[in-house]
């Protein structure tokens, strides 16, 4: 059977058709270069099958791509590493705040302001030149499960308490809405009716979640292919969330009980991601 007419099941249980074409570019943007990527796919073509699960597809990839370079390997699991910061979703907003910080912001998570008619705590607070951003975080441990109307609407709704009550010089911006899946069409529609800025993994297209942390190489480290599940929940307990962060703190290891050896390799899989 034609690779091209086979029905491969996503996570959602939606059947979609086999595409070498969206393999290609989730493999470009790892880094390899053409002769691996044409390898894999050669692979693939031979080895689906109707009804294959797309995490299968994903997991053979992935042990493809990890066979050649870890880092490779590493970028294609973004996703899935988002995933991976957290059931509480707590790391998702020191995640964003690293985020901003990169990008000249001043931030902080978790803080308490006061509405015109009750307190709200937002996860992420982020001022640069003079304006203050407010940002919401809506995380999700599932992949198929989408950000629906919902959420934006009860996110607008504390934004315009606090802002009624508002009498700061420093200017208040419209709020952002950061999910780690997708916004339903509703959501979108209702964020740009209200002024909202919606960040998603996918959208905006150009400035979405993974172009911001592919622009500026801040990759979370639960893509990395190279530690443990409990040294990432370890680091993850001491605050440290970006690859970028245990290059600067990479004593965390040794409380970690990394040895040297595995402690060099982890390290360089760091500095490859980060192109530092």
């Amino acid at each position: 059977m034609d690779a091209g007419h086979i029905l491969i099941t996503k996570s959602s249980g939606e059947q979609v058709a086999f595409s070498l074409d969206k393999i290609k570019a989730s493999l470009r943007r790892t880094g390899a270069g053409d002769p691996l990527i044409e390898k894999i796919l050669n692979t693939l073509a031979n080895e689906v099958y109707e009804g294959i699960t797309t995490r299968e597809v994903y997991n053979r990839a992935y042990a493809l791509l990890k066979q050649s370079r870890s880092e490779y390997a590493s970028r294609y699991k973004l996703k899935r590493a988002i995933y991976e910061l957290g059931p509480t979703g707590f790391p998702l907003e020191k995640f964003v705040a690293a985020i901003l910080k990169y990008s000249g912001y001043k931030t902080r998570t978790g803080v308490i302001f006061t509405g015109h008619c009750v307190n709200h705590e937002v996860d992420v607070e982020a001022r640069k030149n003079g304006m203050l951003t407010l940002v919401e975080c809506k995380f999700h441990g599932q992949q198929g499960i989408n950000c629906n109307v919902k959420v934006p609407l009860y996110i607008h709704s504390r934004y315009l308490d606090i802002r009624e009550h508002w009498n700061k010089e420093e200017t208040l911006e419209p709020i952002w809405v950061v999910t780690n899946t997708r916004f339903t069409l509703d959501a979108m529609k209702y964020g740009k009716c209200m002024g909202m800025y919606l960040l998603s993994w996918d959208y905006p297209e150009g400035d979405s979640i993974r172009d911001r942390i592919d622009r500026l190489g801040l990759y979370p480290l639960t893509v990395s292919s190279l530690l443990t599940s409990r040294e990432k929940n370890f680091l993850l307990d001491k605050g440290i969330v970006l690859c970028r962060e245990l290059l600067e703190d990479s004593f965390f290891l040794d409380h970690a009980g990394v040895s040297e050896v595995r402690k060099e390799k982890i390290l360089d899989e760091m500095k490859n991601l980060c192109k530092c």
